[in-house]
């Protein structure tokens, strides 16, 4: 991997070509010109609006698309797995073996699913930066904005009665006001066998060809009955073909294209590699709780696949940031604003000292950082709820504008959702989680560490675990409704032994917070408002601000690439899916589920399973559309390749073979009608 990487960068850093199909784009700035001047593509103000509210934002992080005007939703089965794993049993495994709705009737209500779309948005930069008064400290100024925001939020969310977000972009640059409008009462219709959405396993992640068909089915509800909505995706029969325009609408998860040099050092030095021991920690953990029986490898898969996946990003990510080259690249674009501001005395009055300031915070970063990153009880879903629960009962206590945003009046109705979850809770698990991790960070930050002193008090992690965990009441959903309903006073004085070590740990948690949000996070800010401001003086707005999980545009072209001597042509098919499984002799996880060994025959074995194009993609794109110009789905977004894994840091190029993955829809079609025997849904999706 790191080979490939690494010329693919060296490569497209030497070249001087166009960044053609650069760009993770909101909609109030679409890249219509680039559009008309590259692929002669003029669309509407109504196809633009079409395009965003068929799309769809899965809060279990990634994106959807409306497919019928019944409130079905096309996403893949990694987005779905983790509410598939909530509706499974040890008798109905819905990861292992797939499941399918005939009727609306047989359609599983997903326990904590919300599905939002994009329905409204404006500019309120001009009000949240007034709120910040002249000469304030970076930390008043902080304070203001957020005071300010969670206004913002709350007057809309009374006027409409729809989810209100002010989303930062551009680092501060522009604060936008975002309405969706909710559903929560979702569905399972459709699901493939884990085997046929992941086929190649880790192996073949983040590589191409590929040979996946990874798709989910689900359904919004409205007063008891599928929802009615008037845009969705037609469907194209036949779907993406070689060299074809097409665009990608969906809510990819984070970049930091934007960062300062200093930052980005950070994230190489010192901040990826913790992540990697957290993420790695985790995973450990899992799978030694994983091989105590089939029953515990059931309930771990789900997670141990997120953090396998989420490590193979971050490696690439990494060995991106190694490369002098990329690093140089960064430095250069740096010097060269910076240079620009210089080079006006206005500029440079109001806006030089942007960068140093941010030099000046993070040299005190990396020396909390590991307290920070180990300080929580997060990684179990107990802890993380028990720490919900306390934080609800302090912080609705303080008016809205003076609460952690999480809990402020805009997002409770869905922090309640998560909160009252009916969705299984694995006491085994959650221990052997909850042990390990206190262990990990009893070994990281030594003995005498705040958190640990206050975890522990003097026992061991194992101990620790089992007491709070086998004491607990929070398990039953029943019982956090009761505690919940009886107030933020009861709460407070639980005596459930897991709110108590939550209790005793908070302190600690607070304080880190303040400090990262007073010496770090306002810093980032304000310097980063600055810089954004000088951006936009010297070049305008003619790029696009990082991924922030919100609704964007990419677009791009249907292509195959160049791969060290050989060709990587643009499709797979499913020829290629029997012959991949006939190379290895079905030795997992080339292995095929009897529903695809056996029904060979049936299918057309020339039809296109996966392609790849060149949208500017990164992780949240999962289950994005992938349309023609027509606002046709051609394609379901599923992976990258390996090549494409630096992009979080530096765009790049197309031509150096960086590439997204989508599942054709011509394979969802043939796939549904012929093995699945699945024609009720396919009536649904091509009926006009």
């Amino acid at each position: 991997m790191k080979k490939i990487i690494i010329i693919a960068i060296t490569l497209a850093l030497l070249i001087d070509t166009p960044r053609a199909d650069e760009g993770m784009w909101t909609f109030d700035n679409p890249p219509l010109k680039q559009w008309k001047e590259k692929y002669n593509f003029e669309p509407s103000q109504s196809w633009l609006d079409h395009v965003r509210l068929a799309s769809v934002r899965i809060n279990d992080g990634g994106s959807g698309a409306f497919v019928s005007s019944d409130g079905l939703v096309l996403t893949n089965q990694h987005v779905g797995a983790g509410q598939l794993q909530k509706l499974s049993t040890p008798e109905r495994d819905l990861i292992r073996d797939g499941f399918y709705a005939r009727s609306t009737e047989e359609e599983l209500k997903c326990p904590d699913m919300e599905i939002n779309v994009l329905v409204y948005y404006e500019d309120v930069t001009a009000r949240v930066k007034a709120a910040v008064k002249a000469g304030a400290s970076d930390k008043e100024a902080d304070l203001s904005r957020k005071a300010e925001i969670a206004s913002i939020e709350k007057e809309s969310l009374q006027k409409t009665g729809l989810r209100s977000d002010v989303v930062t972009l551009y680092n501060g640059g522009e604060y936008w006001l975002y309405r969706y409008k909710k559903y929560t009462d979702v569905r399972l219709v459709f699901a493939v066998e884990e085997q046929t959405a992941f086929f190649g396993g880790d192996y073949d992640n983040f590589t191409f060809p590929r040979h996946d068909l990874d798709i989910t089915f689900f359904r919004v509800y409205e007063n008891g009955r599928p929802a009615k909505v008037e845009h969705y995706f037609k469907w194209s029969a036949a779907g993406a073909s070689d060299g074809e325009f097409v665009v990608v609408s969906g809510q990819p998860g984070s970049t930091n294209r934007l960062l300062t040099l200093k930052q980005i050092e950070y994230h190489r030095d010192t901040g990826n590699p913790l992540q990697k021991h957290v993420w790695t920690a985790r995973r450990e953990a899992l799978a030694r709780y994983s091989k105590t029986g089939a029953e515990a490898a059931r309930r771990a898969s789900g997670q141990i696949r997120s953090l396998d996946n989420s490590l193979k990003r971050l490696t690439g990510q990494q060995e991106g940031l190694m490369n002098p080259r990329i690093m140089k690249k960064k430095e250069q674009e740096e010097k060269d604003l910076r240079g620009k501001v210089a080079s006006r005395a206005d500029l440079q009055r109001a806006y030089g000292d942007a960068w140093d300031r941010i030099s000046a915070a993070y040299r005190e970063l990396p020396a909390k950082a590991a307290r920070i990153a180990f300080s929580t009880l997060a990684p179990s879903r107990l802890g993380a709820l028990a720490t919900n629960f306390l934080l609800y009962a302090e912080e609705v206590g303080k008016s809205n504008n003076q609460r952690y945003e999480e809990f402020r009046d805009s997002r409770l109705e869905s922090l309640k959702v998560q909160m009252l979850s009916p969705a299984p809770i694995y006491a085994e698990m959650e221990e052997a989680i909850l042990a390990a991790w206190l262990e990990e960070a009893q070994k990281t930050l030594g003995a005498s560490d705040p958190f640990v002193k206050a975890a522990l008090q003097g026992a061991t992690p194992a101990a620790v675990a089992r007491d709070a965990v086998r004491g607990t009441r929070m398990i039953e959903a029943a019982a956090r409704k009761k505690l919940f309903e009886s107030g933020t006073d009861t709460i407070l004085k639980s005596d459930d032994p897991l709110i108590a070590l939550v209790r005793r740990v908070l302190p600690v948690i607070r304080e880190l917070r303040a400090w990262n949000d007073e010496k770090i996070k306002s810093v980032e800010t304000s310097a980063g408002q600055k810089i954004a401001e000088a951006r936009f003086a010297v070049y305008g707005k003619s790029t696009y601000p990082d991924a922030t999980f919100t609704l964007r545009l990419g677009y791009g072209r249907v292509l195959g690439y160049e791969e060290d001597t050989t060709l990587v042509p643009y499709k797979t098919t499913f020829f290629g899916l029997y012959d991949r499984a006939l190379g290895f002799n079905e030795k997992p996880p080339y292995n095929l589920t009897s529903r695809w060994r056996e029904g060979k025959n049936k299918l057309d074995l020339s039809t296109p399973l996966n392609f790849v194009y060149t949208c500017d993609t990164i992780g949240g794109n999962s289950g994005s559309p992938v349309i023609n110009r027509n606002g046709e789905i051609v394609g379901l977004n599923f992976d990258s390749n390996i090549q494409k894994l630096p992009n979080r840091y530096l765009y790049i190029d197309e031509e150096e073979g960086s590439r997204a993955v989508a599942i054709h829809s011509a394979a969802i079609i043939e796939a549904l009608r012929k093995l699945y025997d699945a024609g009720n849904l396919v009536d649904e999706i091509l009926r006009r």
